[in-house]
């Protein structure tokens, strides 16, 4: 029997960005091929940051589309959305009777989002119990992250455990999978780990306009055309690596290290933009026909809720009758 994997992105904007690509998506793709894979969009996770709602239910087919675009096949993986699991909300409860405020306060995510001004509600402190919630409830027994989102898998760890030996053994307890070049920060446009909540993403299927402006905005230092310059460590050359071949990377290198030739970080820039155009070029044509036809896309996410509905249904009436409440409640 296959393991099961889980892993998902949060809608809190409308597309999916470099930094989700080379951090998650590619590995995912990779994943997918042994089998027991389920990707979902976190809906839920969203309302901490999403107010509006048009705006998250556009966000969150935009993410689908996104995710098939990118190379996630239904076929291999169970693709579904966060609200098609209601119990989710449920399992995330009962969890959160269990699990201590110290573990809570400890989390390093939490302390970031507010130390950059996002309000300290119950739902941003309590966001790792509805991701436990989320890992449990499929009973994962691997969830594919970097390094600084092992922290949550380690939560999800210790509130299954304390589940399982408060009550009786239901959960896997799952192990973070951390992927071999997966962990590496991908730089945002200021050089930070790229990220939505920074404002510092690139988004893959924005429009060649946008994008452009976009690179050509990212942060370098003041050295001029004629100038010797550093590629390690700069950001546009850091990103031009994961888009561009070892040829083009190392021409890129020389021109940079090269003084006197003329070539500046505008040049560097426009080369990025033309290189991540040309990598996810067959992407961008899918995500264009999943555009066309939003019927196609609703219909594999409908599917996926209907495939992972088995696998959480059983865990749910096995964690009722662990705790010791109706698992088919009278109407």
């Amino acid at each position: 029997m296959s393991l099961i994997t889980l892993s998902g992105l949060t809608p809190s904007s409308s597309g999916i960005h470099m930094g989700n690509y080379f951090g998650a998506i590619r590995q995912w793709i990779d994943l997918q091929q042994a089998g027991g894979a389920h990707y979902f969009i976190a809906s839920y996770h969203a309302l901490t940051t999403v107010r509006k709602p048009e705006l998250l239910a556009s966000n969150i087919t935009s993410v689908a589309m996104d995710y098939l675009a990118l190379g996630l096949d239904p076929e291999m993986a169970v693709i579904y959305r966060q609200e098609d699991v209601p119990e989710v909300c449920e399992l995330s409860w009962i969890l959160s009777t269990l699990t201590p405020m110290g573990l809570l306060e400890r989390c390093h995510a939490y302390k970031d989002k507010i130390s950059r001004g996002i309000s300290a509600d119950h739902g941003l402190f309590a966001y790792p119990v509805l991701m436990a919630a989320d890992i449990l409830i499929v009973r994962s027994n691997r969830v594919p992250v970097g390094n600084d989102q092992k922290q949550h898998v380690e939560v999800t760890r210790d509130i299954a455990g304390k589940f399982n030996q408060t009550f009786s053994e239901v959960f896997p307890i799952p192990e973070p999978l951390i992927i071999e070049g997966s962990a590496a920060k991908v730089p945002g446009m200021d050089g930070q780990k790229m990220s939505k909540s920074y404002g510092n993403d690139l988004c893959i299927f924005e429009t060649e306009k946008k994008l452009r402006k976009k690179v050509m905005s990212i942060v370098t230092d003041s050295k001029g055309v004629e100038d010797s310059k550093e590629p390690d460590g700069n950001t546009v050359f850091e990103l031009y690596k994961l888009v561009a071949s070892r040829d083009q990377v190392e021409t890129m290198a020389d021109k940079l290290r090269s003084s006197g030739v003329g070539y500046g970080y505008g040049h560097a820039k426009q080369e990025l933009h033309d290189a991540i155009l040309e990598y996810f070029s067959d992407a961008r044509t899918r995500r264009k026909h999943l555009e066309d036809n939003p019927s196609q896309v609703e219909e594999i996410l409908r599917d996926g809720a209907t495939r992972v509905r088995p696998i959480v249904e059983s865990t749910m009436d096995a964690v009722r009758s662990a705790v010791g409440v109706s698992s088919r409640p009278t109407r």
